[in-house]
């Protein structure tokens, strides 16, 4: 046994294990009288300003010039990407940059940068949300590299919290993504990359 397995044996020995129909039960009471949009038109207007606020890059683009967009960006690094192992091919079919589908975390410091999707998009907030499934990968590609590009479908922006996070199986590993990794702990000053990608692009798919 690891110091990991330890540590989540402990943890289990405190906390006792609910059944999955009792976790579900709580979860259907929680009270949701509440706004759940502020915004019915110009979803997806709102959601490329609001992420651009957070100093990210972001790129309207359509589904034919999805491929070469994507090479156009990647094309303006030296390097090797990591990407998921199930990106749909014709995401990078356009690029003749190295991809990287089998990685290890070890070997994902020495990447230029990361592809991948996402879940879910929050216009209201700017966010976007990985629950690290289809076309995601694992969090540490999401979080190790210093670059990182997001496709965003149209589909998956929601006007608010509410209905992203109905998107969503609390069950999963969620990374929400508001913007490039930033944190002004040491002297009110602005730092970039610290705690995730130096860089983010967001392209959006209409």
């Amino acid at each position: 046994m690891n110091a990991r397995e330890e540590i989540l044996r402990r943890i289990d020995g405190i906390v006792p294990t609910r059944p999955a129909d009792e976790v579900a039960a709580s979860y259907d009471r929680i009270d949701r009288a509440y706004l759940r949009r502020h915004h019915e038109d110009g979803i997806l207007d709102l959601f490329a300003e609001r992420v651009a606020d957070y100093r990210a890059t972001v790129l309207r683009v359509s589904a034919p010039d999805l491929a070469a967009t994507v090479a156009e960006r990647l094309a303006a690094r030296s390097g090797s990407y990591g990407v998921p192992a199930d990106l749909p091919s014709e995401w990078t079919s356009a690029t003749d940059a190295p991809l990287v589908r089998d990685f290890s975390v070890a070997s994902l410091d020495t990447l230029a940068g990361a592809v991948t999707g996402c879940a879910a998009a929050i216009a209201e907030t700017g966010t976007i949300v990985l629950d690290h499934g289809a076309a995601q990968g694992p969090r540490a590609l999401s979080l190790v590299p210093d670059y990182h590009l997001i496709v965003v479908l149209a589909e998956q922006v929601a006007p608010d919290v509410p209905e992203a996070l109905e998107r969503l199986a609390p069950s999963r590993p969620l990374t929400f993504v508001s913007g490039p990794s930033a944190t002004s702990d040491i002297e009110l000053s602005r730092v970039e990359g610290v705690h995730g990608p130096r860089t983010l692009e967001v392209l959006v798919v209409e």
